[in-house]
């Protein structure tokens, strides 16, 4: 690749100008101009559905410009461009005038709409966000009409209160004035002043603790008794049903061993029962072996990306509305790891004895990312037909598809090349008998389904009450920094389901069923359905979201997350599994 071209690549991606950066020191002297940029409106409760700010019949004294940004942002919906009052250092104003404009029926009809949804607008000050409403519903109650009528009107006056220490600007405060309301109930043409009113006020907060304010929304005492609660209740529940498992597995595994290994000339003499019956057959290689090793290389990857977020999570990069640093933090990281995936599932599927490790890659590299691409196809063409921001401009799909052709495709092709060339044998303790050993009947709670179901249901349980406040911020308006709770959380669910797979694989052997592979992947990654499940419960319940284009953002990409949850977690099941079976038969002597 060119190496003017890559870097022009790595300045759109942390959006910085090849030649002067956008970004500033946040010092200014007394009247200087400091960005007031406005980013988009939107329906409260939907908040996938946001629309530029001048979608709407806004006016302007000056020439709308747009603001660079970067590849993070476009993808978390952003689109700033200059707002229509200017905020000068230290500058105090009175009532000025922003811009005037006559709005016609069709523009009083647009509002209207708007208001009727309890639409906001947010825009960022110095790169510290406000929000606020476009204007509100009143029920008609003069008497003088009737009063199941309601009155329409617009904010058109609002009042910024600044906070500064010396030269930098600490905090914003916006608020709308219930004195200035414009009445647009009526279909008629309005002539409408945009006014707006500046104060200043000294502060003695460094510029260092300026963001603080946003993280202590999550951090608010009762909020910190819910989430330590919800830690507590996890653990004692997970300690006391996974200490009740490992005492009961423990000991059916120490009577096993003592009865397997106790008079080996007398065992001699016995048909062998239980899960050592299955010594000839349980290491056979399973059916559709590629794809078991392409589930497993993307779940490693997945896990990967995971375990790198929440160290930089900890660490402070994703602190409250610092723009698109999460979605860069993905695109970045994942390209990066699918080495991991090449060489996970090249490796493992060639001690499978596979051949065809160039499909194999293949595979690996679209398990995810296809479904991924389908779903994003679809929500794009939705959010253009909507003309939301959501819908992503033709430049940042084509830098998306330059990170995985460049990126990704090569370092997944490379781990995949490593991985087959590394030769390694399957470390298998029994041989393999020639012909593979009939399965006896199952009951219906040992077959595949009921086993998921029981094995989804014990994580899900020490991670939901975590979950409705993940879920209020992704798709809500509600502030997540509490990442330590998250941590400790994700360390508990991974536990959880390692334990837990182990377990069932091992009923599963005892009841001389040796197909145990693909069964112990799909009931580690069942967490992931329970947790579609409760997006259900979320979306009906919980939340207020409505309309086509919000649903289907919420279900397509909730589906998405749910299937890369199923593969990490089930990638877990899988290694856990794979290790315990490995040292149970390494524990006795198989003929």
């Amino acid at each position: 690749m060119e190496p003017r071209l890559l870097l022009l690549l790595v300045f759109f991606i942390y959006g910085v100008s090849p030649v002067i950066s956008d970004g500033s020191d946040h010092r200014y002297k007394v009247g200087d101009d400091v960005p007031l940029y406005a980013n988009k409106v939107g329906p409260f409760h939907n908040p996938s559905e946001t629309y530029r700010y001048f979608d709407l019949p806004f006016c302007s004294s000056a020439p709308v410009k747009e603001k660079k940004e970067a590849l993070g942002e476009v993808l978390n919906g952003d689109r700033l461009v200059t707002a229509p009052y200017r905020l000068e250092f230290l500058g105090e104003k009175d009532s000025q005038v922003a811009c005037r404009k006559r709005l016609s029926r069709e523009d009083v009809a647009q509002f209207r709409n708007v208001i009727s949804k309890d639409y906001y607008f947010q825009m960022y000050y110095d790169d510290l966000p406000i929000w606020g409403f476009l204007g509100k519903v009143v029920k008609d109650v003069d008497g003088k009409s009737d009063p199941s009528e309601y009155k329409y009107y617009l904010f058109n006056h609002l009042q910024f209160e600044i906070f500064y220490n010396k030269d930098r600007v600490i905090e914003i405060i916006v608020k709308t004035d219930q004195s200035f309301l414009v009445d647009l109930t009526e279909d008629k043409e309005v002539e409408v002043d945009f006014t707006y009113t500046v104060r200043w006020k000294e502060t003695e907060i460094p510029f260092e603790k300026r963001m603080e304010k946003y993280s202590l929304a999550s951090s608010m005492p009762h909020h910190l008794e819910i989430h330590w609660f919800s830690i507590i209740n996890s653990c004692v529940t997970v300690l006391l049903l996974t200490g009740f498992l490992a005492t009961i597995l423990m000991r059916v595994l120490k009577n096993d061993f003592v009865k397997y290994s106790h008079d080996e000339e007398a065992a001699d003499d016995q048909e062998e029962t239980g899960w050592k019956l299955l010594h000839g057959d349980v290491f056979r290689f399973p059916k559709h072996k590629s794809l078991l090793a392409a589930a497993l290389g993307s779940g490693t990857q997945l896990f990967t990306l995971a375990v790198f977020i929440f160290m930089l999570a900890l660490v402070g990069v994703f602190y409250p509305y610092n723009r698109g640093a999460l979605f860069t933090a993905l695109v970045v990281i994942y390209a990066l790891t699918s080495g991991i995936a090449g060489y996970t599932a090249s490796s493992f599927y060639c001690q499978l004895e596979g051949t065809n490790w160039v499909r194999n890659v293949m595979v690996t590299g679209s398990l995810f990312c296809g479904p991924l691409l389908l779903t994003f196809s679809f929500l794009n063409t939705v959010a253009i037909a909507y003309q939301a921001t959501a819908a992503l401009p033709f430049g940042t799909i084509v830098v998306i598809f330059l990170i995985w052709a460049l990126v990704t495709s090569p370092l997944l092709i490379l781990g995949g090349i490593a991985g087959k060339n590394r030769k390694s044998e399957f470390q298998a303790p029994c041989r393999t008998t020639k012909y593979p050993r009939e399965i006896p009947p199952m009951r219906w709670y040992r077959r595949t389904l009921p086993q998921m179901a029981m094995a989804g249901f014990l994580p899900f349980s020490a991670i939901y009450i975590e979950l409705y406040y993940i879920f209020a911020s992704v798709w809500g308006h509600r502030i997540y920094t509490i990442y330590s709770i998250l941590s400790i959380v994700f360390l508990i669910l991974v536990i959880v389901t390692a334990f837990i797979t182990v377990a069932l694989t091992y009923f599963q052997l005892a009841a001389e069923d040796h197909e145990w592979w693909w069964r112990s992947l799909l009931c580690g990654g069942s967490t992931g359905v329970f947790v579609y499940a409760y997006c259900l419960y979320y979306y009906y319940a919980r939340s207020d979201m409505t309309g086509f284009m919000q649903t289907s953002f919420f279900f397509g990409y909730m589906a998405c997350i749910c299937y890369g949850f199923f593969l990490m977690l089930g990638a877990v099941g899988f290694r856990a599994s794979l290790f315990f079976v490995r040292h149970i038969y390494r524990s006795i002597k198989c003929e």
